[in-house]
């Protein structure tokens, strides 16, 4: 791959390869791709010259010093402190560097350590700056104190042994270097006063949310205004962190308590988002909106096969690099070196180290490819965002925390003004979007009739994040039995045809498909008139979101049979056939259509349907190209359908095509074991056809062949 990652080998590499991954580390460092907390320094080699030290010590002071402009919401004298430290020792840098000093080898040890030192110092202020962190940062203050005494003392260690004597510096540069000696000596950098008075009212409110007390607001807001937490986006900003590390603490073995405390930490930050902030940041929506759009326009450039893992051929979820500079999916390439392999796979080289590093802006790409085309994942990768464990909640504190915002915005729903509702339905929208627990608390605390109120409104957000908030709600089984008892199917259906946006549309378009997985739903969507053409012209108008939305939504009617012929009679074949045909499809959208193709091929009206139309050609020609297991699975079966309901022409136009049945073949072997039935079914179709054609041949060939021997 070409794309590398931040961070680079050290161990074991030439010297100039060092040289240069030490003098670029401070600029290719990405503190996104680093977890919090963590300070992966690396120590200069011994054989390191001094230019090159200094001349990535020197921009690693720069870049510290370059912190003195940021905001910090904790930590605030500790990291003042630190950054007048060290830009005295980079003028102590900067004046060994212009004077072209020949320094003994002890002294370029002792600078060593301090670049060692300086990376930590770089990591623990980009942590404490780091936007969306801030109240995970005042809840470890202690920590952060600690680990600053700790870097110091490293600091100070190093400075102490400095031969300082030997080093032809100006006498007031060397006293203020032995000024920040002393005083790394005496320094405490004991937590901020500040801070722990902060960080007690927060577990107070915490406290109070677990005994089932509604905190008092202005007690809220003062934590929030200590911390700078001033608008909507830079709460959300907090809570989609705090649920990254949610994500990431509960796949690995962290501390069984932090979990907990992180969800409780979530509860009050979605209980100060929904409640304290009143107005969305509707500047940021715009930007959110523009970003979308251009990642769609750059990632549609992409080609996936250049995603997949030279060893396994598969999609990669994990990609990492190794000290070739190739790059696999982290399982394929663990297993590799398992087996006591040293070659890199793709090159052939020795490896030099047999560690892997994460490549963070691939693992990025992907996830925005995979995003933007409508591709899933593999299994792990679903099993890692598998929200069933959102089913309880994280917390005590967590679950009062939602029963009180829950009856905040359900309130704000039915009495508040059109800002304030329009409000409410976006926060139900995000707060279900994945969480069961959430869905529980909003549907108990009666948000679905006023949501179903507002898809009537006349502004387009308003509509749109209403529909968007009951299509989350619609997946909980309480959800769309309420939807159903109070009449909310046509107001659904309503959005579906007439909706002010194609993304309202959309969102009833799901909201349709997860009404159906309930048989008598089914039944009931299915009799009325106007639902399965409105889903047939999404398919036609929408986005490419909309259009699989559609599908799906079809293919959850098509489980009722009785739905099959009015699915027909709507000119659903003719328009699949004519999406299977497009270039703009997602390989998503190619499987669900050809879900649906699969489905009414199994009886002889569908199959006739699917006939007069170019889709054999079709559906021939993506089991032969798809890289799909899934999509090759729905062909199979949608040619053994029309080959039982189509009759023995069908099978001879498939007989004719030279190149299906060594693809039928390959399927018996690489298949799904679905598919392989399939595919097994038809190689016995084509060969009796075949053995029938040769009969035929012979009984008429043999007539003929006497008559011309009587000639």
């Amino acid at each position: 791959m070409s794309l590398l990652p931040h961070q680079f080998y050290v161990q074991n590499q030439s010297s100039s390869v060092l040289s240069h991954t030490i003098a670029s580390m401070a600029q290719k460092f990405d503190g996104c791709d680093r977890r919090i907390l963590t300070f992966p320094a690396v120590r200069p080699c011994e054989s390191i010259s001094l230019a090159t030290l200094l001349g990535s010590l020197i921009p690693l002071s720069r870049n510290i010093c370059n912190f003195q402009s940021k905001h910090f919401a904790t930590q605030r004298r500790n990291s003042r402190e630190i950054i007048r430290q060290v830009s005295i020792l980079l003028m102590f840098f900067e004046e060994i560097r212009d004077c072209n000093y020949v320094l003994s080898h002890s002294v370029i040890l002792c600078l060593s350590e301090l670049h060692l030192s300086f990376q930590k110092i770089m990591f623990l202020l980009e942590d404490c700056t780091r936007d969306g962190a801030r109240i995970w940062m005042l809840t470890k203050c202690e920590f952060l104190a600690s680990h600053v005494r700790m870097i110091i003392r490293a600091l100070a260690t190093a400075l102490d042994v400095l031969p300082l004597s030997l080093i032809d510096v100006d006498f007031e540069i060397k006293e203020l270097v032995e000024l920040v000696l002393k005083q790394s000596r005496k320094a405490e950098f004991e937590p901020d006063p500040d801070d722990k008075l902060a960080s007690k009212r927060l577990l107070a409110i915490l406290s109070q949310f677990e005994k089932g007390i509604e905190p008092d607001l202005n007690g809220v807001k003062r934590v929030l205004d200590y911390l700078q937490i001033k608008s909507w986006s830079e709460c959300n900003m907090e809570i989609k962190f705090l649920e990254e590390e949610i994500a990431f603490s509960e796949s690995s073995n962290c501390d069984e308590t932090e979990v907990p405390f992180l969800s409780s930490l979530v509860g009050f930050m979605s209980y100060s988002r929904g409640v304290i902030f009143e107005a969305l940041d509707d500047q940021n929506s715009v930007n959110r909106v523009d970003a979308r759009c251009s990642m769609e326009t750059h990632f549609s450039c992409l080609n996936p096969e250049d995603f997949r893992c030279p060893i396994s051929l598969e999609l990669m979820l994990d990609p990492v690099t190794v000290s070739t500079g190739q790059t696999y999916d982290r399982s394929s390439i663990q297993k590799w070196l398992k087996a006591g392999n040293k070659l890199c796979p793709k090159t052939g080289e020795r490896l030099t180290s047999t560690e892997v590093v994460p490549n963070s802006i691939l693992r990025k790409v992907i996830k925005k490819f995979y995003a933007n085309n409508g591709i899933s994942l593999s299994k792990s990768e679903r099993q890692s965002r598998d929200i069933s464990r959102t089913a309880a909640p994280g917390s005590p504190a967590a679950a009062e925390a939602m029963k009180f915002l829950s009856r905040f915005l359900s309130s704000r729903l039915a009495f508040g003004t059109n800002q304030q509702k329009n409000k409410a339905a976006y926060e139900i929208r995000l707060l279900a979007k994945s969480n069961i627990f959430n869905r529980s608390c909003l549907i108990k605390a009666g948000s679905v009739p006023p949501l179903l109120k507002l898809l009537c409104s006349t502004d387009a957000s308003t509509q749109e994040n209403a529909i968007a908030a009951l299509l989350k709600l619609s997946k909980y089984a309480s959800g769309k039995k309420l939807i159903m008892a109070r009449g909310g199917l046509p107001s659904v259906l309503a959005v579906l045809e007439h909706g002010l946006s194609l993304e309202a549309r959309q969102s009833a378009a799901a909201t349709i498909f997860y009404l159906s997985s309930v048989k008598e739903y089914r039944k009931v969507i299915g009799e009325t008139p106007e639902a399965i053409p409105a889903l047939v012209e999404l398919i036609k108008e929408g986005t490419t979101c909309g259009k699989k939305n559609a599908v799906v939504a079809i293919f959850g009617l098509l489980l009722l049979p009785e739905n099959h012929q009015k699915v027909l009679e709507a000119g659903t074949v003719p328009l699949l056939v004519e999406r299977l045909a497009s270039s703009e499809n997602t390989e998503q959208l190619i499987n669900d259509t050809l879900a649906v193709l699969a489905m009414l091929a199994e009886n002889v009206e569908g199959a006739l349907a699917i006939l007069h139309t170019t889709a054999l050609h079709l559906i021939t020609a993506i089991l032969q190209t798809s890289s799909s297991q899934t999509a090759k699975e729905y062909c199979a079966s949608t040619l053994l359908s029309l080959c039982i309901n189509g009759g023995v022409e069908v099978v001879a136009v498939l007989a004719k095509d030279s190149s299906l049945m060594p693809r039928l073949f390959s399927l018996l072997t690489d298949g799904t074991a679905h598919a392989s039935k399939k595919a097994r079914s038809l190689i016995k179709i084509m060969h009796n056809f075949h053995e029938t054609s040769s009969l035929r041949w012979m009984s008429s060939a043999a007539p003929r062949a006497q008559c011309i021997q009587e000639r």
